[in-house]
């Protein structure tokens, strides 16, 4: 029985090692799509272009310029002369935001009375104008505070003080990489597996397995285990290309996201084994591939909006997914530095989601026409 199992997966990964086209899906084609998604998908808001029309022209007025181009989120484009070319600006795309300073802004801080600065803020992209909105606020109540901490007129009763954990310096690349690590890890072992038993179907060589004395398990095993040690290579190197490229912050362990891994890829390399069970010729076989990992990988794992934000539509979908509990998994140990005890629930339900998907795999692969 063993030795079934252990002669075709030796066949298995001896057709793997000769086929250039899927070395290359192995190992290149995850590391290009890692670099250009790691340098190219960038959340972090900085050095935004921003124009400000300025009334009053005081001395005032200048310091509340210098409190936004001395940050490092955004630089001065222009000094506007007036609404119409500051409008022109942001209908051009030309500065994400204008800042619009009145007349009296001045003469009203100096008498200690409340002044109204107008912000305009390109809303085209919401999640980023969101953002600029914050950090507009966050400049404006720290002026306030200087101005008040100099006339020594006010205290503020309650000071807050907030610190971000796990990612103090809220780098977008400490959210990303990790979770790119993940649906890589989902799309390519599916892709790859997907084609194993239909490929066959179509180049007749299924017939031998048909008439082997091999069990059906044995020829599911047999075929699932190369692909899940070469993914498990993959693995390796864009964890490397994670920690070592892109300086992604990692303080866990690694042996106990190592092992984590593996039993991820068994449930990718499962779900791209039951696909090819299902269909008869490998075009179908990459299509429902990419329906089935790509689109719920990146809207329902948690990759980018948190579980607990979603509809409950969306967290029933999320529930199905490998990929969200791995993907708790991964950021647990690469930002948080967790210990295996808190990932059991996860790794229990991935090793569920793996046992179902290879039953379902094995009754479903018929040795007969």
């Amino acid at each position: 029985m063993l030795k079934r199992l252990i002669g075709i997966t030796k066949k298995e990964f001896t057709e793997l090692i000769k086929d250039k086209l899927y070395l290359t899906f192995v190992f290149v084609v995850p590391v290009i799509v890692m670099f250009l998604l790691g340098y190219g998908l960038n959340l972090d808001v900085k050095g935004l272009p921003v124009a400000f029309l300025d009334y009053d022209r005081s001395k005032l007025s200048r310091d509340y310029i210098d409190s936004f181009v001395n940050s490092e989120y955004f630089k001065l484009y222009t000094l506007a002369d007036n609404y119409k070319e500051a409008e022109g600006l942001l209908n051009s795309a030309k500065v994400r935001a204008v800042v619009i300073i009145p007349p009296d802004f001045s003469q009203k801080l100096y008498k200690k009375e409340k002044t109204e600065v107008q912000v305009l803020i390109d809303g085209t992209y919401p999640s980023r104008a969101e953002v600029v909105k914050g950090y507009i606020s966050t400049i404006n109540t720290l002026f306030n505070q200087k101005l008040l901490g100099n006339q020594n007129s006010l205290k503020f009763p309650i000071e807050l003080e907030i610190r971000a954990w796990y990612n103090p310096a809220l780098e977008s690349k400490n959210f990303i990489m990790p979770g790119m690590l993940v649906t890589t890890l989902c799309f390519y072992p599916v892709l790859l597996s997907c084609l194993v038993v239909v490929r066959e179907k179509e180049f007749g060589s299924i017939f031998n397995y048909y008439t082997s004395p091999a069990k059906r398990w044995e020829i599911i095993f047999g075929k699932a285990i190369p692909y899940v040690f070469v993914c498990f290579l993959t693995y390796l190197i864009l964890f490397a290309i994670t920690v070592f490229v892109f300086q992604t912050k990692f303080i866990g362990n690694f042996i106990v996201l190592s092992l984590a891994s593996i039993l991820y890829l068994f449930c990718t390399v499962g779900l791209g084994l039951f696909i090819s069970t299902v269909t008869k010729t490998q075009i179908t076989a990459m299509l429902l591939a990419f329906i089935t990992t790509v689109i719920p990988t990146y809207l329902y794992s948690g990759f980018l909006y948190p579980v607990s934000s979603m509809e409950f539509s969306g967290k029933l979908v999320s529930r199905v997914i490998p990929a969200t509990y791995f993907l708790d998994i991964v950021r647990g140990i690469y930002l948080k530095g967790l210990p295996f005890h808190y990932f059991i629930s996860n790794i229990l339900s991935l090793f569920l989601y793996a046992s179902v998907v290879y039953l379902a795999t094995i009754l479903n692969f018929k040795k007969k026409l």
